[in-house]
């Protein structure tokens, strides 16, 4: 009985020490976050703290969605047996998925075989990723409550806020991936959860520290990407920033 109140007097000054924390200040910038945030799939094996992880969610549910509806939901595995069971599930489809895509877009032929290619890096990093996938720190479910008919634009309501959990963690010192590796072992993931009927899983987003950094996203430049008054015709101002390069290398 002795043991039970000592866990339940460290659970409530976590707590209370989490509810006197404001929220972490962004030492990044908000641009600069945006234009340097990558797609992290190798972590560090150590937890993300509690405190950071709700700065992160919180930035989640600041999201915008529809008739500011909220339709969100955020289901957040850490370290318990259910996490490490639902992480074991999705590493299962991924792995899967993944040995098909490696065979079926040739990763190990033509520039594949050259080590240094960047179809080779890709698969390495792809292979890391899945066989270490339910070793992640934190696994996120973003799921959609339906309150109509599934369409085209409902995901107006869920992604935004998939943006911010992804942005919050790279002001923060962590980083993160959006993957759909869910969807290939959801009937299983759904049980597990007693996620109810009705509400979609839209994403699943691991999480931890980075092994690597974050720094510039290799994208195509703006010309090619912004048009004017038609189709494939940029504006004269759709032009990188002179100073790209520079903020590249600095982080």
């Amino acid at each position: 009985m002795f043991s039970e109140w000592v866990v339940l007097a460290d659970y409530y000054r976590v707590m209370l020490s989490i509810e006197q924390t404001p929220v972490a200040a962004d030492v990044v910038g908000l641009l600069e976050g945006l234009c340097t945030t990558r797609a992290i799939r190798r972590y560090k094996n150590e937890p993300i703290p509690e405190v950071v992880l709700r700065d992160i969610m919180f930035a989640a549910t600041r999201a915008p969605s529809g008739s500011n509806r909220q339709p969100f939901r955020f289901i957040v595995l850490t370290d318990s047996d259910v996490a490490a069971k639902a992480k074991q599930l999705i590493a299962s489809g991924a792995q899967k998925v993944w040995n098909n895509k490696r065979t079926t877009d040739g990763y190990d032929s033509g520039s594949g075989v050259a080590d240094n290619s960047a179809k080779a890096r890709m698969a390495r990093t792809m292979q890391q990723y899945v066989d270490h996938l339910e070793d992640v720190p934190v696994l996120v479910l973003a799921c959609l409550v339906r309150y109509r008919e599934p369409n085209a634009l409902e995901g107006a309501s869920v992604y935004p806020a998939c943006q911010n959990v992804l942005l919050a963690a790279r002001a923060l010192g962590y980083g993160g991936v959006l993957t759909g590796f869910h969807s290939f072992v959801e009937p299983g993931l759904r049980a597990l959860l007693q996620i109810p009927e009705g509400t979609a899983i839209a994403a699943s987003i691991t999480l931890g520290k980075p092994e690597g950094r974050h720094g510039p996203v290799r994208r195509a430049p703006m010309s090619s990407l912004i048009f004017g008054d038609r189709w494939e015709v940029a504006p004269s101002w759709a032009q990188d920033p002179p100073d790209t390069a520079t903020i590249a290398r600095r982080f």
